[in-house]
């Protein structure tokens, strides 16, 4: 019977995690259809769909993603968990592939105002706020771009919350610099790129504190 609870519970919070991955896909497709630059973790793969267009911006999050699973690998090799591996090279695919279907529904969307594009760069962060919660509530897996910060910080003993915000700015940086070389514009990292940056992480805080009921009718839905 513990067995048997303790696979139903495994299971659940498997759902819950693609649950997140469906909300942040949404945000991602969001936040960039405001088209004010979009989130920092985003902002290689869109850079180089605007470089490449041949390619969507879930196609590109997939290849993007598989390059950062490269990058754990080659950090992490003696003590690698191949199943993580196995189950963030799953992520990937599954998330990109969620992205392109958010942007498939958001083709028709018009915003004529720069009021808009606020107004909806603003709703795209609250998704992917939620999107967060629920792969921190799951507790399972993470995806790629996560993982690899987790990996440099247990390499080089440094705290996963500063390398967190290093890696933001860092992949910021790079996608702004594509953008450059390439296009001579920042059509990919404006300052939609800085102010989800800046509201995704408090608004995960906020949600996390204020849905600590959600969280445990969600997480006793086994018992």
């Amino acid at each position: 019977m513990m067995r048997k609870n303790n696979f139903k519970l495994l299971l659940w919070r498997y759902c819950l995690l693609l649950i997140g991955l469906f909300f942040n896909a949404c945000g991602v497709a969001v936040v960039t259809k405001a088209a004010l630059g979009t989130s920092p973790l985003a902002a290689i793969p869109y850079s180089l769909s605007l470089v490449i267009d041949r390619l969507s911006l879930g196609e590109w999050t997939i290849i993007f993603s598989i390059g950062l699973i490269i990058c754990q690998l080659l950090l992490e090799l003696p003590v690698i968990k191949w199943s993580e591996i196995l189950i963030e090279t799953i992520l990937s695919f599954v998330f990109g592939d969620l992205i392109d279907w958010a942007m498939s529904w958001l083709q028709q969307l018009v915003l004529r105002d720069y009021w808009q594009s606020l107004l909806l760069l603003v709703v795209g962060c609250l998704i992917i706020s939620w999107g967060a919660y629920f792969e921190v509530i799951a507790d399972t897996a993470m995806l790629p771009g996560d993982a690899f910060v987790r990996a440099v910080s247990r390499r080089f003993a440094v705290e996963y919350g500063k390398l967190r915000v290093v890696s933001d700015i860092a992949m910021s940086l790079i996608g702004a610099a594509i953008c450059l070389v390439f296009l001579h514009n920042l059509s990919g990292v404006r300052e939609g790129t800085l102010f989800s940056a800046l509201l995704v992480g408090n608004l995960i805080k906020l949600t996390l504190n204020k849905a600590r009921p959600l969280t445990s009718w969600l997480l006793g839905k086994t018992n």
